[in-house]
C-alpha cells in the first residue's frame, strides 16, 4: 500500500472496521492518507479525481469488504439543467447573497452549525462538536479552501458551504443551514450556487462526494443531472436504470495509477 515517488514515500493505511453511519447493519473501512508538504495541492487534485474525499489533512476513500454502496459523484457544470423542483428552490432563495470568505471559523457560523446538527443529526458525532472542533474542521486544510456565507438582505446568516478548489472543479466538503428555514431547500440551493460558481470560474466539475442510493441522506445527490459517477476507476454518466440493474458492480479508486486499495 505504498507509493514511492522520487522525493518521498506516500503511505496509505486501511482503518479497522467500524459501523457504517449511513447503512444500518453494515461495517465500513476506509483507506486514508495524509495530505501535506510541497506537493499537497497536486496530490489532492489527483486523489479527488480518483474518488477520494478530504477531511482536515486526511484524504480517504471507502474500501468495505462486502459493500460498494458509496459511489463518487460529480456534476459536469456546463451540462447541468435544473429540474422544476430545483428551479423552485432557486426562486425561494433569490433574496440570499453568497459571499466567498476565507476558511476562518467564527462564533456566528458555529452557532448556525450547532443548531443544524441538533435539528438534523441529533445523536451524531458532529452534534457534540465544540468550537475548537469546528474550527479544526474549517481551518485544518493544506490546500486551497474557501467558504461561502449565504446571507439575507438584513445580513443574517442562513447557510454556509465549505469548499475545496481543485484544478478541474470545486469540491463541496460540507454545508449547513438554519434549520428554521428547512422548507426553503437551502441544501439544494447551495449545490446549485456552487455549480454556477464553478462555471463562472471556468471549472468543469462540482464534486459532491459519495452518492449512496440506499441512504435517504445521501441519495439526493443524483438529482443534479446530468451526473457522473465513478465505477471501476472510470467516470461516466449516471444512468439510474442501468445502475439499479448492475448490483454486482465493483468500484475502484485509482489515482492516476498510484494506488489500488485492497479488496479486504
Amino acid at each position: 500500500m505504498t507509493y514511492t515517488s522520487p522525493r518521498h514515500p506516500q503511505l496509505f493505511y486501511t482503518t479497522a472496521p467500524m459501523p457504517c453511519p449511513y447503512l444500518p447493519g453494515r461495517m465500513e473501512r476506509k483507506v486514508v492518507t495524509e495530505i501535506g508538504g510541497a506537493e499537497a495541492i497536486s496530490f489532492h487534485n489527483r486523489l479527488s479525481r480518483a474518488g477520494f474525499r478530504r477531511s482536515h489533512t486526511i484524504a480517504y476513500a471507502p474500501v468495505c469488504a462486502s459493500c460498494t454502496a458509496c459511489t463518487p459523484i460529480r456534476v459536469p457544470v456546463d451540462r447541468f439543467t435544473p429540474s422544476r423542483t430545483q428551479q423552485r428552490a432557486l426562486r425561494r432563495n433569490a433574496m440570499l447573497h453568497g459571499f466567498p470568505v476565507p476558511p476562518r471559523a467564527t462564533p456566528e457560523q458555529f452557532n448556525l452549525f450547532s443548531a443544524y446538527q441538533h435539528a438534523r443529526h441529533e445523536g451524531g458525532d458532529m452534534a457534540s462538536m465544540t468550537f475548537p472542533d469546528y474550527r479544526a474542521m474549517i481551518e485544518d486544510t493544506p490546500i486551497e479552501t474557501f467558504m461561502i456565507e449565504f446571507r439575507d438582505p438584513e445580513g443574517r446568516l442562513a447557510c454556509v458551504a465549505l469548499v475545496d478548489q481543485l484544478d478541474d472543479g470545486l469540491s463541496a466538503v460540507y454545508d449547513f443551514y438554519d434549520p428554521a428555514l428547512q422548507h426553503r431547500s437551502l441544501g439544494t440551493f447551495a449545490v446549485m450556487y456552487l455549480i454556477s460558481h464553478a462555471r463562472t470560474m471556468g471549472l468543469p466539475y462540482l464534486y459532491l462526494g459519495y452518492w449512496i442510493n440506499e441512504s435517504r441522506k445521501m441519495a439526493y445527490k443524483a438529482r443534479f443531472r446530468p451526473a457522473q459517477i465513478m465505477t471501476r476507476g472510470i467516470w461516466h454518466d449516471l444512468d439510474l436504470g442501468e445502475y439499479g440493474r448492475d448490483q454486482a458492480r465493483q468500484s475502484a479508486f485509482l489515482p492516476d495509477g498510484l494506488f489500488h486499495p485492497p479488496a479486504g
